[in-house]
């Protein structure tokens, strides 16, 4: 899988690539667990997310935030990473200029940078949060949400209690013309041990739901 170089706020950003062979085709871009407690861009669940759209033919990139892997510069408390995670999307956006939309996915901390990077950036028009860190960090900055997607977390989750999640998922749902899936992995916990499967069904059932018959997989890859 390409290794791609880019330049970012504080220096180099470390990231993977695939370049999808469907001219013009659709974007994604993948983020990652917190960088001060072993969130990199090689987590399992965002990996997952990453074949995802691979398998369905979109150009999708996911990346190390600051201070992770061979990326520079030191954590920032989520307002560098942000600032990373557009840099990130401006150089997906360079590479695929005819792309017809965005999509973005994240886990736990990455969850939370996706969703402000969708308040910023109108061109993203889906999005995927898997176990968003409602109790830790303010999403009252979703008002309104721009944009329809699907939350999954599990119903074990000792990090992020699911009454948090559900709260959030109610408020965002109560927003007209938003609808947001919310899909509770039975005996899941945050990292989604022995579960990934189940992260996949999900995410596979959503996105074939939600985009064009050019994008949907095959059954095989389900």
């Amino acid at each position: 899988m390409p290794e791609v170089i880019m330049n970012g706020p504080e220096g180099r950003l470390e990231g993977r690539y695939v370049h999808s062979k469907k001219e013009n085709a659709p974007i994604a871009l993948l983020l990652h667990p917190h960088p001060q407690h072993g969130g990199t861009m090689n987590n399992k669940v965002v990996y997952s997310m990453f074949q995802n759209f691979v398998n369905r033919g979109f150009s999708t990139l996911r990346f190390n935030f600051r201070g992770v892997g061979r990326s520079q510069g030191v954590f920032d408390r989520g307002e560098g990473e942000l600032s990373d995670a557009a840099s990130a999307l401006d150089w997906l956006q360079t590479y695929n200029p005819n792309a017809p939309y965005c999509w973005v996915g994240g886990f736990s901390f990455g969850a939370w940078i996706g969703m402000q990077l969708l308040m910023r950036r109108p061109e993203i028009t889906g999005f995927i949060s898997i176990a968003p860190p409602a109790n830790m960090f303010d999403f009252t900055f979703l008002a309104p949400c721009p944009a329809s997607g699907i939350m999954v977390h599990g119903d074990s989750d000792d990090v992020v209690p699911p009454d948090s999640v559900k709260k959030l998922v109610d408020k965002l749902s109560a927003q007209k013309g938003i609808v947001i899936d919310h899909v509770v992995v039975k005996n899941a916990n945050h990292y989604f041990t022995k579960h990934l499967e189940d992260v996949n069904k999900a995410v596979t059932g959503y996105l074939n739901k939600s985009l064009p018959e050019s994008e949907q997989l095959p059954e095989a890859q389900k």
